[in-house]
């Protein structure tokens, strides 16, 4: 088969993630973004398009936008209408948006043209957005029989919603995370895709314990509560904050691999990659998992934590060496187990057979 992916960016490396393994499975795919991620993510094909995230617009969404887009929370959105759907604000959202547009697309369409992007089989739209917000070049890939798949990531439907003439024409919904799953009528829970293989293991520890917390968004992730924390216990304890934030992802990597116990989030929302990340480290991991998401994955490695207990859990990791490394290694190996880049696409592709749209030896079919 040949697959395009299309993201606004590489979000957490995601998007490369997916590729990288249908490559191994023998298939034809790229990557195209439309701008590039601040945290240097890698990159394939990448449009480097005006105002995806430059201060200018985040200042203007300030104004023209609905405030709930963009506040993050570390809670499940509770929503009125499901699937949320995307829709301007008002005239002066509606203006800039058409304008942007119409700005992209004297761009997009000769880009599709010169690179052959228009020949691809499948397009998995990883956080179901495409090239214009008003899915127009997607809809013409449809109309011309291509089949269309979009990937959730988080943010975008629990904050942003579906884009409606996007979600018409999709014949597939996938999402990484698994609150989504209420959030969305039609779709599919798969795990993320992570490559473990380019972790190592820790094999030794600080004396002074170091305790890494890498939010994207602090109030998403309960960081307060989780700083306090930690720094209330620094007083008591050799343990040290090691507080990672607005770096390039190599940079973050440097610094999580020299640390010795990880503290995910706050909240109802579960893991991400950067519990991935340390758990292929061999770094006991806490976080929080609603109840229904721990019985999802009954074999997880997570020390599961809340905002009343995280105290007390943290004393537990802290004093307790064999513990601490009994759970390190037990996410190392479930990572392996659940997370593994092509065996997640190998699922995926296994759905596009059951659904008829390529054969047993990975052809497409329509």
């Amino acid at each position: 088969m040949r697959i395009l992916h299309i993201a606004p960016f590489n979000i957490a490396g995601v998007p490369i993630e997916f590729v990288l393994a249908e490559r191994d499975l023998g298939h034809y795919s790229r990557l195209v973004t439309l701008s590039k991620d601040r945290r240097d993510y890698q990159e394939d094909i990448c449009l480097e398009l005006p105002w995806m995230d430059s201060p200018s617009l985040r200042f203007a969404k300030r104004f023209v936008s609905d405030r709930r887009v963009l506040q993050k929370r570390n809670v499940k959105e509770q929503i009125e209408q499901i699937p949320r759907i995307w829709k301007p604000k008002g005239w002066s959202e509606r203006t800039l948006v058409a304008f942007r547009d119409w700005i992209w697309e004297r761009k997009v369409q000769p880009f599709l043209k010169e690179h052959q992007l228009l020949d691809f089989d499948l397009y998995q739209l990883d956080g179901g957005l495409g090239f214009l917000r008003s899915g127009k070049i997607i809809r013409q890939l449809k109309q011309i029989g291509k089949k269309i798949v979009c990937c959730y990531l988080g943010s975008d439907l629990r904050l942003r919603g579906v884009i409606p003439t996007i979600d018409k024409v999709s014949d597939l919904n996938l999402t990484t995370e698994f609150d989504l799953q209420d959030l969305h009528p039609n779709i599919r829970h798969i795990f993320f895709p992570f490559n473990s293989q380019k972790f190592q293991v820790r094999a030794t520890e600080n004396k002074v314990l170091r305790i890494c917390h890498s939010p994207t968004d602090r109030q998403a992730k309960g960081s307060e509560q989780i700083i306090a924390v930690v720094k209330k216990l620094e007083k008591r304890y050799p343990v040290q904050l090691v507080l990672i934030e607005n770096l390039t992802h190599a940079e973050t990597l440097d610094i999580k691999a020299k640390c010795d116990i990880m503290i995910d989030q706050l909240g109802e929302l579960g893991y991400g990659i950067s519990s991935l990340e340390a758990l292929a480290m061999g770094i006991p991991t806490l976080t929080a998992l609603t109840s229904e998401y721990a019985q999802y994955i009954p074999d997880h490695p997570f020390i599961r934590v809340d905002a009343e207990n995280l105290e007390q859990k943290l004393i537990q990791v802290v004093t307790n060496r064999e513990y601490r490394r009994g759970r390190g290694i037990a996410g190392r190996k479930w990572v392996e187990k659940y997370h593994d880049s092509r065996s997640v696409v190998a699922d995926i592709l296994e759905i596009y057979r059951k659904k008829g749209w390529m054969d047993q030896e990975g052809r497409f079919i329509g």
